[in-house]
């Protein structure tokens, strides 16, 4: 069980009194600490909560939340009892959020009433109800008070969470689960309209992320480990929430935009709670660039050690940036380069390696992966291929939830070899090092979001004046890639400046 190795062990150790997690929220004088005894009385409370609610192993829950501690506390409860969850990134839309609760067929909704994100409160909860309106499987909906601003609670499968809270036990014991037991199901964009449900499981996922959050950013028993990623993406459920706990680390979470209320929000966290590792996206690294290196050099910043990226490839100009402006050229950047499929950090450096700039050097110990053409050929240094993972690993998914004839389709009969397909294009240089290019099929990489062409399309072709619609994704200098469309609309419908601004609206919802 995860939770047990997450927190319940730690009590029983030095770790007890530590704080397990730092949370910061976006208004600047809001904060909350919570340590591994008050975070393991926290989440047996939860655990008791969804007890008493009929859930049991293996029904599922999901999570539409997002960066709050209660958002980990209800991962970590519900996996006590061996209950799955589908996290949902709390900027997705009533519609993809009932898409994925319906095909999990969850029991049971954790939400909350709003967020602060640059400066506005967005209305979490109605978002929610929108997509409630036809979620049949759904018995129960969980609210976090989080801004207080006034929501509709009448439906009677509406309830609060601190009123769940009062008065429940703190203790609950772990249910003993075999070790492959589901996790957690994870959406992510593919290559038809249908977003995928990447299963993970308790035993080889827990061992993957801690192994390698250890080795890859040298973690010690004395490290504030900040993952700048939102709950939503695998980032999050690897290196915010499981992966540091396991370690016995002390983990931050960050609640707000980090532009806000100034471009400099990320290096004051930093100095402010002494962060010794900072993990973040290279579009975040691109998008505080355009500031200029005056805004970081205005802070200490003496206490990080190591830095690191994930998402997506790393221009050299920006690693060059990151690497003077924050790290002072004293800390290494670890370029991981991973998915949501895989679960934890399958090319990266170690704290020891020689780097170069954009690369993200060679496999991590263990990972057996190449560069190769459509038939599974090796092709020589310096030329392009398919990148493919030449054997399991144990944090690889195990399945797509509720369609393995997908599965095998998509990731393991595409190129021969019994390998496992990533769908990204790479290349090695003479030195063995990896260095990513993008992606081989029709999923864009949107500041680090993988975002399918069909879905975009699909989306475009709902509007009434739409006939058809083609989606490409072409470079961007911050965002790495942006989507462009091509629209052909129906008869009877004219392009203008209103119809066009309409039609961005639809895209927006």
């Amino acid at each position: 069980n995860i939770t047990y190795n997450a927190v319940d062990r730690h009590i029983k150790t030095h770790r007890k009194n530590k704080v397990a997690i730092i949370w910061q929220g976006e208004p600047v004088n809001e904060k909350k600490k919570l340590t591994y005894y008050e975070l393991y009385r926290r989440v047996n409370k939860f655990a008791n909560v969804l007890k008493s609610l009929g859930l049991k192993k293996g029904d599922r829950v999901a999570i539409y939340m997002p960066n709050l501690l209660e958002t980990a506390i209800a991962m970590l409860g519900r996996a006590k009892i061996g209950v799955i969850h589908t996290v949902v990134y709390a900027g997705f839309s009533a519609m993809a959020l009932r898409e994925r609760v319906n095909d999990a067929k969850a029991k049971v909704i954790v939400t909350a009433d709003g967020l602060y994100r640059n400066g506005k409160i967005i209305n979490l909860k109605e978002t929610e109800d929108e997509a409630m309106i036809e979620c049949p499987t759904v018995e129960h909906v969980i609210v976090v008070q989080r801004t207080g601003q006034p929501i509709d609670m009448s439906d009677g499968r509406y309830l609060w969470w601190h009123d769940l809270m009062e008065g429940v036990s703190d203790e609950c014991e772990p249910e003993i689960l075999d070790s492959e037991h589901p996790l957690y199901i994870l959406y992510t964009s593919g290559t038809t309209g249908k977003p995928k449900g990447i299963l993970h499981v308790h035993g080889g996922y827990m061992v993957g992320i801690s192994r390698t959050l250890k080795w890859v950013f040298d973690l010690k028993e004395t490290d504030i480990y900040w993952c700048a990623a939102d709950v939503g993406w695998v980032t999050g459920h690897s290196y915010i929430v499981y992966g540091p706990l396991i370690c016995g680390a002390t983990t931050v979470m960050y609640e707000g935009h980090p532009l806000y209320p100034k471009p400099d929000r990320m290096w004051q966290i930093i100095d402010k709670f002494g962060i010794n590792i900072l993990y973040t996206a290279p579009t975040t690294i691109r998008m505080l660039m355009r500031f200029g290196s005056e805004l970081p050099r205005r802070y200490s910043l003496k206490t990080l050690r190591l830095l690191g990226t994930v998402g997506e490839p790393i221009n050299p100009e920006a690693w060059i940036w990151y690497y003077q402006n924050v790290g002072r050229e004293r800390c290494p950047v670890m370029d991981t380069w991973w998915q949501t499929e895989t679960g934890a950090f399958m090319i990266t450096p170690l704290p020891v390696s020689l780097l170069k700039p954009g690369s993200a050097t060679k496999p991590f110990p263990g990972i057996h992966a190449d560069v190769v053409d459509k038939e599974g050929k090796p092709v020589p240094p310096g030329k392009g291929g398919f990148l493919v993972i030449k054997r399991p690993w144990p944090s690889m998914l195990r399945t797509l939830w509720g369609d393995p004839d997908r599965y095998v389709k998509q990731y393991w009969n595409v190129i021969p070899g019994d390998v496992y397909t990533t769908g990204d294009v790479a290349r090695k240089d003479e030195d063995g090092y990896f260095w990513i290019q993008g992606r081989a099929d029709d999923v864009m990489n949107i500041a680090g979001h993988r975002i399918g062409t069909a879905e975009v399309e699909s989306a475009f072709v709902a509007h009434p004046a739409v006939a058809e619609a083609a989606c490409i994704g072409v470079p961007d200098p911050i965002k790495g890639e942006v989507a462009k469309v091509f629209v052909i609309l129906k008869e009877g419908y004219e392009p203008s400046d209103e119809l066009d601004k309409d039609i961005r609206q639809h895209i927006r919802k």
